[in-house]
């Protein structure tokens, strides 16, 4: 019996978990670790930040479900993965040994490489989390009440973009249905060098078709952006050139602002020569495995 750990309770995780049991069934030890105890379903945070879902109805307790599918749940964040030995050094000081690995961490998010970035300590929001969309819940009806500038994006260096083109349309929907959307004038920042790029050189015609739709709803958009400093009220930002220059600078003005940050791997693997790169993601070949350490596996934005 083999005993295959696999680190992240998220949508990779989780999936990663349950595919594992239903091809291996009994035979082999599947253990789930996570830094919390309950599944949040990401993907639904930009609803949950205007009140169009609840935040209990898209999350799970792990302590709940792992077992009733035959997999153990360890709810202690991993502070180091240690491939050498095969084992995971826990936040608690255990070390959970494995035989095969599969890291679904997810990303660290690096709202600290921008003064003022984020929803702690800082002065932007951020859908990224549960407890960051129902932190946004909370502070609606007071921007509703009076509204102002709204500037949503991604930061340079993001590795997600999709969250932040629905959560402009949520929102824009949301005002509309408020009537107070001619009150609120908004801008689109972003670092692709067009509008629907997502970090894949587009998907289809999602150049025109979201240029379109932004359009039509008066949405306001800078491409080839940097986010140079956040203060209250206040975004500023540099539009780059192709190679690099500076092309112009502006300063934008907000009574409400969504950043996705930029990724980067978190603490557990970084610096890990040949696990993972200097950002921390971690390296793989086309089969999502490690050349160095073939035990390891990886999936989802952790790579």
């Amino acid at each position: 019996m083999s005993k295959i750990v696999v680190l992240g309770g998220g949508i990779g995780g989780l999936s990663a978990a349950f595919e594992l049991k239903d091809e291996l069934g009994k035979q082999h030890d599947i253990v789930l670790v996570s830094d919390q105890d309950q599944f949040e379903f990401t993907p639904s945070n930009p609803w949950v930040a205007v009140k169009w879902r609840k935040p209990e109805a898209i999350r799970l307790d792990l302590n709940d479900l792992m077992p009733k599918h035959g997999i153990r749940f360890v709810g202690t964040a991993a502070r180091r993965v240690q491939p050498e030995s095969r084992t995971l050094l826990l936040e608690n000081d255990d070390e959970l040994s494995y035989d095969y690995l599969v890291i679904a961490s997810g990303p660290r998010l690096a709202f600290d490489e921008i003064p003022g970035l984020g929803p702690h300590g800082g002065f932007t929001q951020s859908v990224c989390k549960t407890a960051h969309a129902s932190l946004m819940a909370k502070q609606l009806e007071s921007f509703c009440a009076n509204p102002g500038p709204v500037v949503v994006g991604a930061a340079q260096g993001a590795s997600c973009y999709g969250p932040a083109y629905e959560y402009t349309f949520i929102i824009e929907t949301e005002l509309r249905r408020r009537k107070i959307r001619d009150r609120v004038p908004m801008v689109f920042v972003t670092p692709e060098p067009y509008i629907g790029h997502l970090g894949l050189d587009g998907v289809g015609d999602t150049k025109s078709m979201l240029e379109s739709e932004m359009r039509e709803r008066h949405i306001k958009w800078y491409t080839n952006s940097r986010i140079d400093r956040v203060e209250d009220g206040l975004m500023k930002i540099t539009e780059v050139n192709e190679d690099g220059s500076e092309k112009a600078s502006h300063e934008l003005k907000f009574a409400h602002s969504m950043i996705l940050p930029a990724f980067t791997g978190i603490e557990a693997v970084m610096g890990i020569d040949k696990l993972s790169n200097p950002r921390g993601f971690i390296i793989v070949d086309e089969h999502q495995r490690n050349p160095t350490y073939p035990e390891i596996f990886a999936v989802g934005v952790c790579v």
